[in-house]
């Protein structure tokens, strides 16, 4: 059992930490434009989101469906809820039915924006939305592929009326060390997809790219939308543990 000592001693913790990736955020940006910081909680006892909520977060992530659904309902509804795993179109509904789920940053096909734009039908407000691209041309990630990711988005802003389309998402190579091999290039792949995008389709997208080992140079490359995990809350422990 926790003493409130050790209670103590974790908020600190965790309120230090997000100050700090809020410093470096300032800090990579040199006072050019905002940046979006999603606190990726997977796997978190709901007493440290709580903690990084009582100290002003608001933006939150998730990559489970049934654990966003249980932390939805048990943590303040104010929170913004961002769904960031992969999921199959049968999750669809269970994702729209969570009130407070601010963005889903993982379509990677038309079959699934076609699903979750059904899905969505009753709510009140759209749901905003990211397409995944795979950037990294590692096989084991998700997402579309470079060539794939034009039509998709398209067909997003043609065909579903309920979703809400705001970005899109990747992943950097992992490993990628900028100062030794150059800019990391999933990067630089995403940040040429939205010039095309801009060009092909007038639209002005964000780029969702930046994790803990990389988040400062995803912000210099354009990145407006940063998902930190392990910075903030530390490493995650297995899932049986929690």
């Amino acid at each position: 059992m926790s003493t409130r000592i050790d209670i103590d001693l974790r908020r600190q913790e965790l309120v230090k930490n997000l100050g700090t990736v809020k410093q470096r955020i300032h800090s990579a940006l040199e006072g050019k434009g905002e940046a979006r910081l999603v606190a990726v909680s997977k796997f978190k006892h709901r007493s440290d989101i709580f903690y990084a909520y009582e100290a002003g977060q608001r933006h939150f992530g998730e990559n489970y469906v049934q654990e966003l659904v249980e932390k939805s309902k048990e943590l303040p509804s104010d929170i913004k809820w961002h769904f960031i795993g992969s999921f199959q179109s049968n999750k669809c509904k269970i994702l729209a039915a969570i009130p407070n789920l601010w963005a889903v940053e993982t379509i990677d096909s038309a079959k699934n924006a076609d699903a979750l734009n059904k899905a969505c039908a009753s709510r009140e407000s759209s749901l905003k939305v990211f397409v995944q691209v795979n950037t990294s041309g590692d096989k084991t990630k998700s997402g579309v592929e470079e060539e794939q990711c034009i039509p998709i988005l398209q067909h997003i802003r043609e065909k579903c009326d309920k979703l809400e389309l705001i970005g899109i998402m990747t992943i950097g190579v992992l490993g990628h060390v900028s100062v030794v091999d150059g800019p990391n290039p999933a990067f630089i792949k995403l940040v040429k997809i939205y010039a095309r995008a801009k060009e092909v389709l007038g639209i002005d997208l964000e780029l969702s790219m930046g994790m803990s080992g990389d988040f400062e140079e995803a912000l210099k490359l354009g990145s407006t939308n940063i998902r930190i995990g392990s910075t903030i809350f530390g490493e995650r422990r297995p899932k049986k543990t929690l």
